[in-house]
């Protein structure tokens, strides 16, 4: 009876919880149209959207046009009324970003900061947040949470940054960054955080590999709207792939790692540390930009092949490198087609979606799926 009991407040949950999600994604419905749409009784639905209602969670918003009936009436998620905030910390800025329950980014702001591991480091951040929520117009008593970004392994079952080599950490716990700020705080791996962004909203891809393109390489996979952790949480790392047998030097003190090859600083340091102006020059069809184009494509072609070998799956290319390669992408899918060993008409590799600010809203959107998973 007890086991009855439970499963029926599970299927109750999960139904609610998909009719959340649906209004959310389609703004303005009524409850016939969810209804119809997700095969459920009006009955049903209506109890539904009354309990939502009870919560705050979705709003009457009049009625809608009739059809030839009894005009139905309008209902909209609140969406606002939790929003959540993403921290993405790098080794020379911070990057701050509000969303709300529909993933929207509703504020986005980079700001030059380079990172120290001390105290005061964290007391500024956490200023600069709190003046970013008030500029943001943003309720504190709304704030879901924290989510913060950082380039570096983190382990969620130790509650532990266990390595930044960009960041020089090693072993920091949770509890020494959290205490600093006025919100619960939950904590991703960047490329994790960036995949996240990708892959979480309903139209997003079931299955992905995400290439993080920035000053260090690495990757997440998402399967199902969940990242893939691996037995270390280092599932993903595949910056320190070799792609040529003793090549060159990487930071981690091995030869021939992709990293070494295709991180985005392999570009930039071409243009005085700017990546926008490497790539300007190469739309400008300078040749040491292209040339130079030429050999970082050609190594991340063989990365990008050997990760689909592997995995079968779509690659979206992110990081800074990513947020350029849309209008590049027919480059680097003639380079990886010409290694793949199976004829596939349909192109797998990707740009991301998110040009800036991916991996700040990819931890955000971690605490808002949190609670939304929960109503």
């Amino acid at each position: 009876m007890d086991k009855k009991k439970v499963t029926n407040m599970e299927v109750k949950k999960q139904n609610r919880n998909r009719v959340f999600r649906y209004i959310c994604r389609n703004k303005t419905v009524s409850n016939p149209d969810i209804a119809h749409e997700m095969n459920m009784s009006l009955p049903t639905v209506t109890q539904i959207t009354k309990e939502l209602i009870e919560k705050g969670l979705v709003e009457e918003k009049g009625e809608l046009q009739s059809t030839g009936g009894r005009r139905a009436k309008a209902l909209s998620a609140a969406v606002n009324i939790k929003q959540a905030v993403g921290l993405d910390i790098t080794k020379n800025h911070i990057s701050l970003v509000l969303t709300n329950l529909a993933g929207e980014m509703l504020r986005y702001e980079r700001i030059y900061h380079p990172y120290a591991s001390e105290d005061g480091y964290y007391r500024e951040v956490s200023e600069k947040l709190e003046r970013f929520l008030q500029e943001s117009g943003a309720d504190g008593e709304r704030i879901l949470g924290i989510g913060i970004s950082f380039p570096g392994i983190i382990d969620l079952n130790r509650e532990m940054i266990t390595y930044s080599h960009i960041l020089g950490l090693e072993s920091v716990p949770f509890d020494a960054v959290s205490r600093f700020f006025s919100h619960p705080c939950i904590f991703l791996n960047d490329a994790n955080a960036g995949a996240y962004a990708e892959g979480i909203h309903p139209d997003g891809p079931e299955r992905f590999f995400y290439l993080s393109l920035s000053n260090t390489v690495g990757g997440a996979i998402f399967y199902r709207k969940e990242l893939i952790q691996g037995n270390h949480f280092r599932c993903g790392e595949v910056g320190h792939m070799t792609v040529v047998a003793d090549g060159e030097s990487c930071y981690c003190g091995k030869k021939g790692c992709l990293d070494a090859y295709c991180s985005a600083s392999r570009l930039s340091a071409a243009s005085d540390g700017k990546l926008e102006k490497f790539f300007a020059a190469l739309e400008r069809k300078e040749k040491k930009a292209v040339q130079l184009w030429d050999r970082y494509t050609s190594y991340l072609a063989i990365a990008v092949n050997n990760i689909h070998m592997v995995l079968d799956c779509d690659i979206i290319l992110g990081g800074y490198v990513g947020s350029y390669a849309e209008a590049r992408i027919q480059d680097i899918w003639e380079k990886v087609s010409e290694r793949n060993t199976f004829a596939e008409s349909r192109p797998f590799v990707k740009a991301c979606s998110y040009q800036v600010g991916a991996a700040a809203l990819g931890a955000a959107l971690r605490v808002t799926e949190d609670f939304v998973r929960q109503i």
